[in-house]
């Protein structure tokens, strides 16, 4: 069964792990951001 699957395939399915990764560390990074600063503060502009 993996030998007829094409390249294309496998490129496409890094390409969504990848996008998943990087969607995932941005939102931890906004959730301990938002936990870190409190939510009880305005966001300091």
């Amino acid at each position: 069964m993996m030998d007829n699957m094409m390249p294309g395939m496998m490129w496409g399915m890094g390409f969504v792990w990848l996008l998943v990764v990087i969607v995932l560390i941005l939102a931890a990074a906004a959730l301990i951001k938002y936990l870190r600063t409190g939510s009880k503060e305005p966001p300091a502009r």
